[in-house]
């Protein structure tokens, strides 16, 4: 099965060339690598067309920011596989660990896969307390919504099988697209797996972008996905 993998990135020009090489050294075959670039300003965007125009199959650039959620919403657009990862440009998450989180799926048990950073037994960086607190009171909350038993909501390792998420619709520009697609996902009733994986978390001051307002964000979103459910009136982004 082909594996398409959305590479959503936003002035990444540190690390994205890196990244780009790992995703393409990883063990799966059979893939397609779809970058978007969200209007970078860092010389990320120049970086792309000078040194990576070659290293992957398709490129998409956002003429204004418009955030993680709106750049996965145009990479789907663009998918030829049979599953679909979103793969941050920030080095915190391992290609290495593709065949993992598409095992449950390639044995015809799961419909989406979650790579939990709190589960298994993979290397974690040791840092910043109040953010991991923050994930797991976000992911209780959610669970609370979606009566699933998630140790990790807000991981950015999310695999589907395509023709699931093309079911689904987005509505999420910016980091608000994690509880959605949980909320989304769990109304379908898809079979949903978790699987152990590592975690190389950065800093604020290594480029670290997520912070305490998008914790609020994903609090509103829970409630907007999870109090109006599908029939309830046309949904709208927060």
């Amino acid at each position: 099965m082909k594996l398409s993998i959305i590479i959503p990135c936003y002035n990444e020009k540190q690390h994205l060339s890196e990244l780009i090489s790992l995703v393409k050294g990883s063990p799966v075959q059979d893939k397609e690598i779809i970058l978007v670039d969200d209007c970078s300003t860092d010389g990320t965007r120049e970086m792309i067309r000078t040194r990576l125009a070659d290293q992957v199959d398709k490129i998409i650039y956002h003429p204004e920011n418009m955030g993680k959620g709106a750049a996965i919403r145009s990479g789907l657009n663009h998918v030829t596989g049979d599953m679909v990862i979103i793969q941050d440009a920030d080095l915190e998450y391992d290609p290495m660990e593709y065949p993992k989180l598409m095992e449950p799926v390639l044995r015809e048990k799961a419909d989406v896969v979650y790579g939990s950073r709190f589960m298994g037994e993979g290397p974690h960086r040791v840092h910043l307390f109040w953010h991991y607190v923050g994930n797991r009171i976000l992911t209780i909350f959610s669970n609370m919504f979606t009566n699933l038993n998630l140790t990790d909501m807000e991981t950015c390792y999310k695999l589907f099988r395509t023709e699931v998420i093309r079911k689904i619709d987005l509505k999420q520009n910016r980091f608000g697209i994690e509880p959605e697609l949980t909320a989304k996902i769990a109304r379908e009733k898809c079979r949903i797996y978790e699987v152990g994986i590592s975690y190389y978390g950065r800093s604020y001051q290594e480029g670290k972008k997520i912070g305490w307002k998008d914790g609020f964000k994903a609090i509103f979103v829970i409630l907007r996905y999870g109090i109006f459910r599908k029939g309830r009136g046309k949904e709208r982004e927060l």
